[in-house]
């Protein structure tokens, strides 16, 4: 069983002995024993497993029993903590002094005893330290026999726990770099110290080659290849499309047999490169079968590799998705060209949600004016303000045809363990593998086809970096859209006709990046966002404060943020003080 980082619950104490403390272990205790109880019960890892939590041994009254309980997490593999409290504690004798664990303290609003005093001491002992701590206390006081979580210290709690979860299961992995720069963008120009200083993650590069190579001398399992192929010619094949190419660069039946056999192998490779295989191992290829410890990684394709070889539209739509030929399991997080900057962007994502990430242009906005001139159509609903098309070359995850449904009906993006086979038919009977565009391909391959279902609530986002800043976050909610047959049809083959699309309408409110759907389009910092399933813009701005990436844009409603508590000390304009707070910090590795 993969092992994942765990949340320390520290039970934090008054140390005064001969009857105060002594009053307060049972409530102290139980308060711990009740959030790693919310925590496991609410949250998941990557695999379905229940998030564990580990509570110290003992309350926390002094330093040695704060080092002691830093011993037990090391011990125990936690990556997070949570501290609680009912009571006035000593502040600086029991924080929590690991540099790199995410930390937030949850004080009890109760009259008894002064635990919000104590919050408000721990939290500027650890602004003064450097160490940023996310604060948790209820609107409301309680008695002090309420054993109850309130329900908005509740979201606050499993807000941070989520999103140091994120933090501390990426520490030590890495990010496999397939190839190099792809056709000067600049997401794919990969920034070790970026991923070292702000994620913990280092970054492994390999050439294309190495793909061909493994090909070439057989450096995969065949069984699973037969199994592969089999399940590929079911459910993937038998939907090929038709070939827009002009006559005279059509494949052959027998070319195109071929292609369908490399790009699943390619799959294979892709896959093992990442994580490593233990059959290689069996077969002799002990290097080989250690992978790169990846927890995302890229794949440049354009053009040296698709120029004279079939492209990875396949690899990356079938990796990125929740399901293969070995049934359902966690998506892989593979960015198309090597766009690193959006492979993260999808590792947040994916990371936060336990569902796959989709990947695309950020392509056009339509206007409703463009629209209705174009079609005769005029735009209702999510989408009566505009929409922007998302696409790209067959690389988005199948789950984001949206043929997955809740216990409504209602189109959605699950977690793999929630999918039932019905969801992964659908999904499938819902792609088109259509032979790639050779004016772009020139080497052949299949681009997946679908239209995403609307009204899904979607996340959008981007990490980009400015040189002299560093990276910045930007972030749009919204929501899926269903057109008109006719008008998908008419404004979708102005493009590439092949290709996945996904019908997007942010929600605006009166910032200028959301004053109107073209001001998200305009203020978009590069060319491909990662998009999510669900609202998760609060979810993403608290991942983005631990790290020390600052937000530039963002339609997430202000009673739903949560930053560290020191945050306030760096001015009132919300947006400003994230920024300067983040850069006075720094990064969190570096």
């Amino acid at each position: 069983m993969k092992q994942y980082p765990k949340v320390g619950i520290r039970p934090i104490i008054d140390g005064r002995q001969g009857g105060v403390r002594e009053s307060l272990e049972d409530q102290t205790m139980n308060m711990a024993k009740a959030a790693a109880q919310l925590i496991s019960s609410r949250l998941r890892y990557p695999d379905g497993s229940p998030v564990t939590c580990v509570i110290a041994d003992s309350t926390i009254g002094r330093v040695p029993e704060a080092a002691a309980c830093a011993e037990k997490f090391e011990r125990e593999g936690v990556g997070l903590t949570l501290s609680v409290t009912p009571c006035w504690c000593y502040g600086t004798e029991t924080l929590d002094m690991h540099p790199f664990y995410p930390k937030a303290i949850w004080g009890f609003n109760g009259t008894e005893r002064p635990g919000a005093v104590y919050l408000a001491a721990a939290l500027a002992g650890h602004a003064q330290k450097g160490f940023p701590a996310f604060g948790i206390y209820g609107q409301h006081v309680q008695d002090s026999t309420d054993t109850s979580i309130p329900a908005d210290v509740e979201a606050k709690i499993l807000r941070f726990v989520k999103a140091g979860l994120a933090v501390a299961m990426m520490r030590g992995k890495s990010y496999l770099g397939i190839g190099g720069q792809c056709m000067g963008i600049a997401g794919s120009v990969v920034d070790h110290d970026f991923f070292q200083d702000y994620l913990g993650i280092r970054v492994e590069g390999v050439d294309e080659v190495e793909i061909l190579r493994r090909i070439e001398k057989g450096i995969y399992d065949k069984t699973e290849f037969e199994k592969a192929m089999a399940w590929t010619t079911q459910y993937c094949k038998v939907n090929e499309g038709i070939d827009y190419n002009s006559p005279e660069k059509v494949s052959s039946r027998e070319q195109k047999d071929k292609d369908w056999e490399f790009v699943v192998k390619m799959t294979l490779i892709i896959r093992d490169l990442m994580k490593g295989n233990p059959v290689l191992k069996d077969m002799g290829f002990k290097e080989e079968a250690l992978g790169h410890n990846a927890i995302a990684a890229g794949f440049q394709g354009q053009r040296q590799w698709t120029d004279f070889l079939p492209n990875g539209d396949f690899s990356e739509a079938i990796l990125c998705s929740s399901f293969d030929w070995n049934g359902l399991r966690e998506a892989f997080v593979l960015a198309t060209e090597n766009d690193s900057l959006n492979g993260v962007s999808m590792l947040f994502g994916h990371l936060l949600t336990n569902t796959a990430s989709i990947f695309s242009d950020v392509r056009t906005f339509w206007s409703p004016e463009a629209v209705k001139r174009v079609t005769g159509y005029d735009m209702e609903g999510h989408a009566a303000n505009g929409i922007i098309h998302l696409i790209n070359s067959g690389a988005t995850c199948l789950d984001a045809t949206g043929k997955q449904r809740d216990a409504k009906g209602q189109p959605v993006m699950k977690p793999f363990w929630d999918i039932t086979e019905a969801d992964m038919q659908a999904c499938l009977e819902a792609t088109t593998w259509y032979p790639a565009d050779q004016g772009y391909f020139r080497g052949g391959g299949f681009s997946s086809n679908f239209l995403s279902e609307g009204g899904m609530p979607v996340t959008m986002f981007r990490l980009n970096r400015i040189k002299g800043m560093g990276p910045v976050l930007q972030i749009a909610e919204g929501w899926t859209v269903t057109l008109p047959d006719h008008v998908h049809e008419i404004i979708n083959k102005r493009t590439d006709k092949t290709w996945p699309t996904t019908w997007f309408a942010p929600r605006l409110n009166e910032s200028p990046a959301f004053k109107d759907v073209y001001s998200v389009m305009n203020n978009w910092g590069a060319n491909h966002g990662a998009i999510s399933f669900g609202h998760i813009g609060a979810d993403l701005i608290t991942l983005a404060s631990i790290l020390r990436i600052p937000v530039c844009m963002h339609n997430v409603p202000a009673d739903t943020i949560f930053r560290p508590a020191v945050w306030s000390a760096f001015g009132m304009d919300a947006e400003g003080a994230d920024y300067r707070a983040c850069q006075q910090f720094g990064p969190i590795y570096g």
